[in-house]
């Protein structure tokens, strides 16, 4: 018998910080089509495509489980997080105070979330 053995809720969790990762590949495919040209840009698209599909399959499966509205806002706010970390760190986008100090306020408030879950 396995040592660490995840329960259905825990696996859930899990499975839904995933989609929310797969939520920020699909925005960031979205920023890398947007610079691309010809067949890149479409192929960029077609992973939109496969991100897009991969984080909602997930999303659904988690919320078997876990609170409908719990899930949607911790999966939107990986997601929110995600892109605009991946906003500064690929795309180059501005990371003055204000932002930073928001994106934390927003890990915050998930971890919050989840902390008073029920599940």
């Amino acid at each position: 018998m396995p040592i660490f053995v995840l329960k259905k809720k825990q696996m859930n969790w899990i499975i839904l910080i995933i989609a929310g990762l797969f939520e920020v590949g699909f925005t960031s495919c979205l920023g890398k089509a947007k610079q691309a040209t010809g067949t890149e840009m479409y192929l960029w698209y077609g992973a939109f495509g496969v991100c897009l599909t991969v984080s909602m399959i997930l999303l659904m499966k988690a919320t078997q489980t876990l609170p409908l509205g719990t899930a949607y806002a911790v999966w939107t706010g990986i997601g929110a997080v995600g892109t605009v970390l991946v906003g500064i760190l690929v795309f180059k986008e501005p990371a003055d105070f204000w932002r930073v100090f928001f994106i934390f306020t927003l890990i915050a408030s998930i971890v919050g979330l989840k902390a008073v879950s029920s599940h």
